[in-house]
């Protein structure tokens, strides 16, 4: 009975360090650092187990603790401890021009998304592209937010936008005018001997004008010989 006692209440006690227990300070909102030596100081180790990224507060600051401040725990115990770094910003690619599902991949792939979409006719732009985003190319973004987008609905109804016809053939110009709505107006010629005949030299109106009405556009194709052209004309 007697060395029952004695081990419960003297050599089991003494066995546990039962009693050898303090209150655990608290470090929360101290710089690491000073937590660490703080910590050490009352016989207990420090270790990060957590990170919480912010911009709101200095890196490498004590956000939490466990145990909890003013917990009785034994010497020597290690104290985990969750710390702020600074929030992970990417870069924001240059979407103008992509098609909107090209816009949504490459986001996906930095960890953002599309935010609010916009649309709008647009002459500059094909139907169903980006044509303005925001923020910028270049600029920085926080992870996981999202980007504003503009997608492009083409050009407005009952609008003409001029195609490129420079170095077509003649048949091959007029074919790409009336896609565009389009047609041809007066044909000028001029002799070329470094081009294939009846290849477009000049357009009246510039390639990528927008008009609101239907304008005859007016060419100028090469000739090898320019007699023909005016037996032509003489023979009509």
């Amino acid at each position: 009975m007697i060395v029952a006692l004695t081990m419960d209440y003297i050599v089991m006690p003494i066995y546990i360090r039962k009693g050898d227990t303090r209150y655990l300070m608290n470090v929360i909102d101290r710089p690491l650092s000073v937590a660490l030596d703080k910590l050490e100081s009352e016989g207990f180790l420090g270790s990060v187990y957590d990170t919480l990224y912010t911009n709101n507060m200095p890196p490498s600051m004590v956000v939490d603790q466990f145990p909890k401040p003013n917990t009785l725990v034994k010497p020597g115990r290690t104290i985990r401890l969750n710390i702020t770094a600074p929030e992970k910003l990417v870069e924001v690619p240059a979407l103008v021009g992509q098609s909107r599902r090209s816009a949504e991949i490459i986001l996906h792939q930095l960890g953002l998304s599309i935010d609010t979409v916009y649309t709008e006719f647009n002459p500059d732009y094909p139907k169903g592209t980006v044509a303005w985003q925001s923020p910028k190319g270049g600029d920085f973004l926080k992870k996981g937010h999202g980007v504003h987008l503009t997608i492009s609905e083409g050009l407005p109804p009952n609008f003409y936008q001029v195609p490129n016809i420079f170095g077509l053939s003649k048949a091959k110009a007029e074919e790409e005018l009336s896609k565009a709505g389009l047609k041809i107006g007066k044909v000028y010629y001029q002799q070329n001997f470094d081009l294939i005949p009846y290849t477009v030299l000049n357009q009246s109106i510039d390639a990528g004008t927008v008009l609101e009405s239907i304008q005859d556009i007016d060419i100028t194709v090469s000739v090898l010989n320019m007699d023909d052209i005016f037996n032509r004309i003489i023979n009509q």
